[in-house]
């Protein structure tokens, strides 16, 4: 099966969607998702986004930014992602995302290693809020096409230059025939053991960018989240409770009901302090405490997280919350430059499968939607203004559906043997085969 697009776009979160719609509209765009739409890590976010205060605060804020990630950023990326936030936050707003307002301005709150507070939100399901806008404008736009449950194996290439994917859709091979292709297919937790991450992502864009040469970098710089929810004999994702939390007050304690760390210091500190306490104590997990809130206050605030937690038996209004560091971020990825552009031809990447140089080897807390949404929109900016010089070419796949099976089966194969060389002795972290 044969299907051509202008443009394709291979993921459904913020980078996928908000990239679609800032494709020129008359140009021809196809969507693809592996699964739903919202089976995407963008739907789960739950603290909120980055934004400058002001023209006083950019300094400040990648300064921030530099600081969490040990210096290793682009520091030109982190300036980008500052200098654009305002303007990318308010584009939200237009297409009708509703953040939290207090006093006629944004609600800004606070989370790990941000010297002010800066990040809007929608209460605890911000993520929920981007992706339901974006989807609702995407579903109305006349030159968008999306489709679900399709799964994507590998490019359509020639001589170094990408001409669309090839992937299975309703148990058939379908060859996505476009002039330009994003990869937006997000992050790597579900080659995890444990991880805050849909099961779904299993670093497909990387094992497809190792088997066509396309350049990758830092894919060693992997973020612990701090705390997720400690459950015995999980089958599914850890349940994230938020650094937002944290942001509003929440202590970090021991088994023992001892504080043992800053709450608010970048997240692999935090997390690095987790786990020398649990290995000190010989524990699973440490608690976080939120009894310095009203209950009122948490109910409001963080609805997801206290329902959440509630069917699990746990109410945080009254108990302590056990917690643990997990999988929860991809700051490594495919190489790309200040408009998403990779070292093939054609081919751009954007979102948590990419790496900007923003994040370098710690994300600052927060700023993950925020790269989504400003190198997304500049990724299609520059798509805008070349695509015209790009001519198609019809090349056509020989995939039985057997032999596509089997492909996807190996790239999982790839993108585990990829990360155990590059995690070195974290490598029992990940699933087996």
């Amino acid at each position: 099966m044969d299907m051509y697009s202008d443009v394709l776009i291979i993921g459904t979160g913020v980078a996928g969607l908000y990239s679609a719609l800032n494709i020129s509209s008359d140009l021809s765009v196809i969507i693809l998702s592996k699964s739903k739409a919202s089976e995407c890590d963008t739907y789960l976010a739950q603290g909120g986004i980055s934004k400058a205060l002001n023209e006083e605060d950019k300094k400040l804020f990648v300064l921030d930014t530099l600081k969490a990630g040990h210096f290793k950023n682009n520091k030109k990326s982190v300036e980008i992602l500052a200098n654009e936030s305002i303007e990318n936050i308010s584009n939200l707003s237009n297409l009708g995302v509703k953040f939290d307002i207090k006093n006629n301005t944004f609600d800004y709150t606070r989370e790990g290693a941000h010297s002010v507070n800066r990040i809007v939100h929608s209460s605890d399901k911000t993520g929920k809020a981007v992706f339901d806008a974006l989807f609702f404008n995407v579903l109305n736009k006349k030159n968008i096409e999306l489709i679900e449950s399709t799964c994507i194996f590998d490019l359509i290439t020639e001589n170094n230059h990408c001409f669309g994917a090839v992937g299975i859709h309703n148990s058939e091979v379908y060859n996505f025939h476009s002039k330009v292709t994003i990869l937006a297919c997000g992050g790597i937790g579900g080659i995890f053991k444990n991880s805050t991450n849909q099961k779904t992502l299993t670093a497909d864009g990387i094992s497809i960018a190792v088997k066509n040469h396309i350049e990758l970098k830092d894919i060693n710089y992997i973020q612990f989240h701090p705390t997720a929810l400690y459950e015995e004999n999980l089958l599914n994702r850890n349940f994230l409770i938020s650094e937002s939390v944290r942001g509003e007050g929440a202590k970090l304690l021991n088994i023992n009901n001892k504080r043992f760390v800053n709450e608010l210091l970048p997240r692999d500190v935090v997390a690095n302090a987790i786990y020398k306490e649990e290995f000190k104590s010989k524990s699973n997990y440490v608690y976080l405490d939120l009894s310095s809130m009203d209950g009122n206050f948490i109910k409001n605030r963080f609805p997801l997280i206290y329902n959440g937690c509630m069917e699990r038996g746990i109410d945080i209004t009254k108990e302590k919350i056990p917690v643990t560091p997990v999988q929860h971020y991809f700051m490594g990825g495919i190489k790309v430059d200040f408009n998403g552009k990779t070292s093939m031809n054609n081919l751009y990447a954007t979102g948590e499968i990419s790496n900007t140089g923003v994040h370098g080897a710690n994300r600052l807390a927060s700023n993950s939607l925020l790269e989504g949404l400003v190198f997304s929109r500049r990724a299609s900016k520059n798509i805008n203004s070349t695509i015209s010089n790009i001519l198609p070419k019809d090349i056509k796949t020989k995939f039985t559906f057997e032999t596509a099976l089997n492909e996807i089966h190996n790239n999982k194969r790839i993108a585990i043997e990829t990360f155990k060389t590059a995690l070195g002795g974290k490598k029992n972290e990940l699933v087996t085969l």
